[in-house]
């Protein structure tokens, strides 16, 4: 984060997502540890999805899992999915990555972290630049 805010500013968007893209790749385990710790294993779900029993319990239980085997949170990028498929979506990515070797998750991870950078720095931008700004 540190790399993008000395470079500022950028002259667009696109200028934006590759100079962040760019320093997400030269993430050392450290950095990575950190990001992880900063993410929220609870992903926002329409409330109609999680007042079921049963959603809620396996999401848990998923979670739980994964972290056991892990030693971090499940990170997944869930953009630009409906919201009604989120839940779906994280349960699937869950139980698909359990058979991961920890090497070949953490390359998951990264790029799964890179996609929610992007997605939110784009938001975040683009948000922004409904209020007149032309340079990031």
């Amino acid at each position: 984060m540190r790399r993008l805010i000395e470079h500022r500013p950028y002259p667009d968007l696109g200028a934006l997502l590759a100079a962040a893209e760019e320093a997400v790749y030269d993430m050392r385990p450290a950095d990575l540890a950190e990001a992880l710790a900063n993410e929220s294993a609870s992903p926002k779900f329409p409330p109609s999805t999680l007042r079921c029993p049963v959603a809620r319990t396996a999401l848990r239980a998923a979670h739980a899992v994964y972290e056991s085997r892990f030693g971090h949170t499940f990170v997944i990028c869930l953009d630009p999915a409906h919201p009604d498929e989120h839940l779906d979506q994280v349960l699937t990515g869950i139980h698909a990555r359990l058979g991961n070797e920890p090497e070949e998750e953490r390359a998951i991870v990264a790029e799964e972290l890179r996609g929610i950078a992007r997605a939110r720095l784009a938001h975040l931008v683009r948000g922004g630049a409904d209020k007149g700004a032309d340079a990031f």
